[in-house]
């Protein structure tokens, strides 16, 4: 994969107006219009505990939820500011491949739409060259 060379490493603190335990990404880049985020599963996160003892697997919630971190960025969202992203919908969710402790999740998601506080994107999540999950979505800033 060729690396875009205007590609933005951000603080993804400064970034995103999610904090810990939620905050779900380790790094996040802007190369254009697509966000790359990363997050390295590990095996004490709240979110394997319990599903599934013995089997750990990271929930498809959770896979959604670290998608639609990628796109808040995209967003530009001050997080200090008022205005905080809320899901308004998932479309066309297809999980392909589990994800699991051990894995460098990576996300490549990018906005589609952009109408007043409104925002639409679609997304793919990667665990190397494997799609493990693919998603429409869309978000409302409050």
């Amino acid at each position: 994969m060729t690396e875009d060379l205007n590609a933005q490493s951000l603080n993804v603190e400064s970034l995103l107006p999610h904090r810990a335990p939620m905050l779900l990404l380790d790094t996040i880049s802007l190369e254009g219009d697509l966000a790359r985020g990363d997050k390295t599963i590990r095996a004490d996160e709240f979110f394997v505990q319990g599903h599934f003892p013995g089997h750990p697997v990271v929930p498809g919630v959770i896979l959604c939820e670290i998608l639609a971190q990628s796109a808040c960025a995209l967003m530009q969202i001050d997080a200090e500011g008022s205005k905080r992203p809320m899901f308004t919908g998932l479309d066309q969710v297809r999980f392909r491949h589990p994800v699991v402790p051990g894995d460098c999740f990576r996300t490549e998601v990018k906005l589609t739409k952009h109408k007043g506080p409104f925002y639409w994107a679609e997304g793919q999540g990667f665990v190397k060259d494997r799609l493990c999950v693919e998603a429409k979505f869309s978000f409302a800033l409050v």
